[in-house]
């Protein structure tokens, strides 16, 4: 059907709780959602970059200008416009992953939604539900930490994930170990907040025989990653490095890491993302989905993602009510036995509701195709 044009919609969501990495704290979440139009269909898909450029170069408002200026233009002339063609035509334009995965997404919902094919067949996947763990962000203190942990455990998650920063690594992670016991499938992301040089602090972390260590070093620094690797028990897995699947085999090569966090957003796009799951599992690196606080609208296309097989630990796909307290689609709930189910419906298999995009939407803009 022919594209007659694209709203970009951002909306602001509040956290149920602040959420704080050595990058900040956030509170609401302000996301970008895009829905491309035809004459009698759409398709839905969201940015994940934050409000300031702290995790990537990317932000939203940065996103929603490239996407108006240079993007959304650049493919205006192709109204039967299709997600590789999406992909193809973009490859000029330096940089802008997320934005550049925000229109991919938009337009693979809206041509697998035609045929009336899933996100998660149209990319291979194979698991009706994937196991959830959960993010938890740095506290104030250790009792809070604990405390929080203790819910998420009772609420069903299987694999607990602690942000760290300088300051706030070892105990509180001794603290979680002994409380909880050697069972719990534990690991911590340092989000780039380290230096090669804190390597002998960083194998204090050793002893709690944790899954991995996430992204402890500066994106860039896959050397470093590789001399940390070799110096910690403790098996590395790089986040922000991973900006495509060539990245991915420069540092499975380099001995950089041996496990991999995919998120679509920071590759550019969920046909990249399969090509990172494929480069991995055919150099036997086992991956898993990251998050970046998406609305119902990104969780649907991470949960088809992570029905891939080389999925194979349990991912940051939890329940919508872990961020909010209504979601922007119908809300996706933990199952008794910790997993998420995978959406099956046409394309992503979600969409926002109108009130709560009523609720929610701060401001819009029209851009017509062609």
């Amino acid at each position: 059907m022919r594209i007659t044009g694209v709203e970009l919609r951002r909306v602001a969501l509040p956290l149920v709780a602040p959420f704080r990495t050595s990058f900040g704290t956030e509170t609401v979440r302000d996301a970008l959602l895009l829905r491309v139009v035809t004459d009698d269909g759409e398709g839905w898909g969201e940015c994940v970059a934050d409000s300031d450029p702290r995790y990537s170069s990317e932000y939203v408002d940065g996103c929603r200008d490239v996407l108006t200026r240079h993007f959304l233009p650049a493919l205006g002339g192709d109204p039967g416009l299709r997600a590789w063609d999406v992909e193809r035509r973009l490859a000029p334009f330096k940089g802008h992953p997320m934005a550049k995965a925000a229109i991919e997404m938009a337009v693979l919902d809206l041509r697998l939604r035609e045929t009336a094919t899933s996100l998660t067949d149209f990319l291979g996947g194979v698991a009706e539900a994937v196991p959830a763990g959960v993010s938890v962000g740095i506290m104030d203190s250790i009792p809070e930490l604990l405390d929080a942990v203790d819910g998420y455990l009772s609420q069903g998650y299987v694999r607990i994930k602690l942000k760290i920063e300088p300051g706030w690594d070892v105990e509180p992670v001794r603290a979680v170990r002994e409380r909880f016991g050697d069972a719990l499938a534990l690991q911590v992301d340092a989000n780039t907040a380290y230096r090669l040089a804190d390597a002998r602090h960083l194998a204090r972390l050793d002893p709690f025989d944790l899954l991995l260590i996430e992204q402890p070093l500066p994106e860039d620094d896959l050397r470093g990653h590789a001399a940390l690797a070799r110096r910690l028990s403790t098996p590395m897995c790089l986040d922000e490095s991973i900006v495509s699947a060539r990245a991915a085999a420069d540092a499975i090569a380099l001995g950089a890491t041996s496990i991999v966090n995919i998120k679509p957003g920071r590759v550019g796009g969920y046909l990249e993302a399969r090509r990172v799951h494929d480069v991995c599992a055919a150099n036997g690196v086992a991956v898993w989905c990251g998050g970046m606080l998406e609305t119902g609208v990104g969780r649907a296309a991470n949960l088809a993602l992570a029905a891939l097989p080389n999925f194979t630990l349990p991912g940051d796909t939890s329940a919508s009510a872990r961020y909010y307290a209504r979601d922007i689609t119908a809300p996706f709930v933990l199952e008794a036995d910790g997993r998420v189910r995978v959406p099956t419906g046409p394309g992503l298999g979600a969409a926002p509701l109108p009130d709560a995009l009523a609720e929610y939407t701060t401001e819009t803009t029209w851009v017509p195709f062609g």
